[in-house]
């Protein structure tokens, strides 16, 4: 582990790209808008659990990462569209007009919440205040102690929470109950898939400890591309630094890799990590600025931090991603002298 006396400590100066209301009023005007008018439209046709109860329930989830939640409880009963598909960056994704009318036409709308959603959160604001359409931040329902904030960031919680196993399945009941209040008729379906899913994520839990208990605790940094494994660190016992904040929106400047730079040559950290969804421009800036110190940092691998892999990367369900993930970080700092 590193020494506490040394902890690179994130400049503040970017905490405002960070912080909820300056992502709000990134949204376009014209979206919103298109929302109004889309609400408008819709605002008719408003189901009833009769209704409901009689065809598959219509579903958006913002990312992928929500949508295998959403599709591990919901099974058959459930018509789920995904916004964001794989490798796309939440933080900087802007709604499209067909977003917003995919979003109007849905029974219930699935999000993470706490600002993942950087440039969509007033559009998903203003349709929870303005649609009859239930809209679900799964990690909202997490209670306040188990979450965290940044000092550097302060007023912003961190919305990566799948990366610690066992507060995904307090999302995993936020959205089995959300279902059960929508379509009470499939309640004992939405009971069972979420009860057998908990299962899984229980084993899935244990599997990362185990594989964890395999590294050296000397070896168990980790440096990322942003602020995406906090909860990870937290849960699994490893020191994280990201290059960025907690949004991908913060840019990180020449002295936030010089600083990083230092903190990796000084403590001879062996493996530096990018993130599929995020640009490797700052990490492999990172490790040329670790060389010119002297030391030569291997890039360890490609992680899944905010956007589940493509079919057939063996990451894109969540289950994989997190397997892949913390076997990619145990083989890459423990095979490295």
């Amino acid at each position: 582990m590193l020494n506490h006396g040394t902890r690179w400590k994130r400049p503040t100066r970017k905490a405002l790209h960070d912080r909820t209301p300056g992502i709000a009023r990134t949204a376009p005007g014209m979206v919103l808008i298109t929302l109004a008018t889309a609400l408008a439209a819709c605002g008719g046709a408003e189901s009833t659990p009769a209704d409901i109860a009689s065809r598959p329930v219509r579903a958006v989830a913002t990312t992928s990462i929500v949508a295998d939640l959403v599709s591990r409880v919901g099974g058959p009963r459930v018509q789920l569209t995904t916004l964001m598909g794989p490798g796309v960056d939440p933080h900087l994704y802007r709604a499209s007009e067909g977003d917003v009318r995919r979003m109007a036409e849905a029974d219930i709308v699935f999000y993470t919440g706490h600002h993942l959603e950087g440039r969509m959160s007033r559009v998903l604001e203003v349709m929870g205040t303005t649609s009859s359409t239930p809209t679900v931040a799964v990690a909202e329902g997490i209670p306040p102690d188990q979450l965290l904030s940044p000092p550097a960031f302060q007023g912003a919680v961190d919305p990566h929470i799948w990366m610690d196993v066992s507060l995904w399945r307090s999302a995993l009941h936020q959205v089995e109950d959300a279902l059960i209040s929508l379509d009470p008729s499939s309640a004992e379906g939405y009971r069972a898939r979420a009860e057998a899913f908990d299962i899984q994520l229980q084993t899935l839990d244990s599997y990362v400890r185990e594989r964890v208990a395999t590294l050296s605790p000397d070896r168990r940094v980790l440096i990322t591309a942003h602020d995406a494994f906090n909860y990870f660190g937290r849960a699994y016992g490893f020191e994280v630094r990201g290059l960025q904040g907690i949004s991908t929106i913060a840019e990180a400047g020449a002295g936030d890799v010089r600083e990083l730079a230092t903190l990796v040559a000084d403590h001879h950290i062996p493996a530096l990590f990018v993130e599929t969804s995020v640009s490797p421009r700052n990490i492999e800036a990172v490790r040329a600025a670790v060389r010119a110190r002297g030391f030569e940092v291997r890039i360890g691998g490609n992680l899944y931090s905010d956007a589940l892999g493509g079919v057939g990367s063996g990451a894109d369900s969540y289950e994989g991603m997190i397997r892949h993930n913390v076997d990619t970080i145990v083989d890459a700092l423990e095979g490295y002298d």
